[in-house]
């Protein structure tokens, strides 16, 4: 994994000179609200507040993102380098790292692939969780398709040491500057936090509300 960092943090700084020297930066902040934080279809957290700053300048991007999970905080950082040709089609390579204040769970960190042309946006990312102890090696894949009436699916998938699969199928608008969204998310049973009337894993569903606003 620590090669695979250094690999992304190359390539976004071997690609600094695709960058138009009248860029000017530009940083924003955000706050949200979701009745369930879910992440590619694992459930983090009933009820949770998250807060996040973002910096961009030419392709260049980096961020910091931070919620509450209970046990602590989940407090993410990432930066890569993304591009839009003039027919819409976008790239992007980059890292992120998600990392915990508490116990709820353990340090991962990945390099992420960014496809997109149109309606349609793809993610390949390749990590590993140092799982306390147990490093372990993962992937995922993500197929997002999003309209221009605010609707999107998605679907994701594990592979690797990880399994699991989900559907997230939603609705986002805005209104008065204020971001609202609702989603529906279907997990496999290797990602679901229920279980059967036996006491053995089994699909999970839910509704989730979200809200917020970019500054």
């Amino acid at each position: 994994m620590k090669r695979l960092t250094h690999l992304a943090a190359g390539l976004v700084l071997a690609s600094s000179g695709l960058i138009a020297t009248s860029a000017s930066a530009e940083v924003s902040y955000n706050i949200g609200w979701a009745s369930e934080y879910y992440y590619r279809g694992i459930l983090q957290k009933n009820s949770s507040a998250s807060v996040g700053i973002d910096w961009t300048e030419g392709g260049f991007y980096a961020g910091s993102w931070a919620a509450d999970v209970g046990d602590g905080a989940e407090v993410d950082g990432y930066f890569g380098y993304g591009i839009e040709t003039e027919s819409g089609f976008t790239a992007s390579v980059g890292f992120t790292g998600y990392y915990y204040t508490g116990e709820f769970d353990d340090t991962y960190e990945e390099v992420n692939l960014n496809l997109g042309y149109g309606m349609f946006s793809l993610e390949y990312s390749v990590g590993e969780w140092d799982g306390f102890g147990a490093d372990a090696d993962y992937d995922f894949l993500g197929l997002t398709i999003t309209g221009e009436n605010g609707l999107y699916g998605t679907y994701g998938t594990f592979g690797d040491d990880f399994d699991g699969d989900y559907i997230e199928i939603g609705w986002g608008t805005t209104i008065s500057d204020i971001d609202f969204g609702i989603a529906g998310i279907f997990s496999s049973d290797e990602l679901s936090d229920q279980v059967s009337s036996s006491g053995s894993p089994t699909e999970s569903e839910a509704i989730v509300f979200t809200i917020g606003k970019t500054f």
